[in-house]
């Protein structure tokens, strides 16, 4: 199971410039999990993930961390990186 995390928040610019690329990608991986989680509200979540900066883009295999991505990257660069997941 691959799960892509997204850690971001309401007030951050570069969070929502990502968004609609994350949704391109719900549409071309069926079978991978994504989930968006406001470090505003789940405070817990993204101190356990260790998020420090937002966006981060983290990518699960398994319950395992396998890519962390901090800030913005291409969209190539997530492809790239759930088609290595996947494997």
């Amino acid at each position: 199971m691959v799960t892509v995390k997204k850690f971001g928040a309401s007030w951050c610019g570069p969070c929502k410039a990502l968004a609609p690329v994350l949704n391109e990608l719900k549409g071309q991986f069926y079978g991978v999990n994504f989930e968006e989680i406001d470090i505003d509200n789940q405070k817990d979540m993204a101190f356990n993930a260790g998020i420090y900066s937002v966006p981060t883009v983290i990518i699960e295999k398994n319950g395992k961390e396998i890519h962390r991505f901090v800030g913005l990257s291409s969209k190539m660069t997530y492809v790239n990186a759930i088609n290595e997941s996947l494997k």
